[in-house]
C-alpha cells in the first residue's frame, strides 16, 4: 500500500494491514480487519497483539496538537477508533473511541512500556467524539470532547524512546469480524497547548 497525503496533516502517512481512503480535505475512512488489536496484555506469559490497520506518519519536532473526530460503526466489544502515538512495539500510547464490555461506546486509554495498561473515561452518548492528543514540553497529553469545542483531559504521561515519534490512525475489532471508522474534522497544529487542565 502506498502512501497517503491528506491535506490536513504536513506529513505523509504509510498505512499497514488495511487500506485508508481520504475523504475531502480532513477526513479517512477504513474498516477493521477481524480479530485485530494492538495489546499487550500484562499478565504473565501473554503474547502482544500487534495486528490492527494503522496510518502513522513521522511527527514533527516539538509542541502540537493533533486532533480528529472519530465515528465508528460498532459491532462487537472493544471495535475502536483510535488517535496513536508509535515509537516502536514496546513503545506506544492509543487514544481509543471503544465498544466496552457493556456496549457503551466509551473512551479508552492504553500506554504501552513492554507491557500496556487499560483505562476507560468518559462514557459517550452520540456516535461520534472529539479526540485530541498534544505534545507539550516532551511530555503528552489525552483529551476528549463531546463538542469540539471544550475538551477533558483524560491522561498526561511521558512516553520515552530512543525512536522516532510516529503519529497517526488505528482501527481494530478484536473480538469481531471487522467495524468501519470514519476520522474527520482532522486537524494538526504545531502550536503549544497552554490549557491543559481548563477545557481548552
Amino acid at each position: 500500500m502506498s502512501a497517503l497525503m491528506l491535506p490536513a496533516l504536513p506529513f505523509p502517512l504509510d498505512p499497514l494491514h488495511v487500506p485508508f481512503e481520504v475523504v475531502g480535505e480532513d477526513g479517512l475512512r477504513a474498516t477493521s480487519q477481524a480479530r485485530t488489536d494492538i495489546f499487550a496484555p500484562p499478565f504473565p506469559g501473554a503474547e502482544p497483539t500487534l495486528t490492527a490497520g494503522t496510518l502513522f506518519g513521522t511527527a514533527p519536532e516539538g509542541d502540537f496538537q493533533f486532533s480528529s473526530r472519530i465515528t465508528v460503526d460498532f459491532r462487537s466489544t472493544f471495535d475502536a477508533g483510535v488517535l496513536m502515538l508509535w515509537h516502536d512495539e514496546e513503545h506506544w500510547a492509543k487514544l481509543c473511541f471503544e465498544s466496552a464490555p457493556d456496549g457503551s461506546p466509551t473512551v479508552v486509554s492504553v500506554v504501552n512500556r513492554t507491557v500496556s495498561d487499560d483505562a476507560n473515561a468518559q462514557v459517550v452518548k452520540a456516535e461520534h467524539v472529539w479526540m485530541r492528543i498534544s505534545r507539550v514540553d516532551g511530555i503528552y497529553l489525552f483529551h476528549s470532547s463531546f463538542d469540539g469545542q471544550r475538551w477533558d483531559m483524560v491522561r498526561l504521561f511521558a512516553l520515552e524512546s530512543p525512536r522516532p515519534l510516529q503519529i497517526g490512525f488505528e482501527v481494530q475489532s478484536p473480538t469481531g469480524d471487522g467495524c468501519d471508522v470514519v476520522f474527520d474534522q482532522i486537524s494538526f497544529a504545531a502550536t503549544r497547548l497552554e490549557g491543559q487542565r481548563d477545557g481548552s
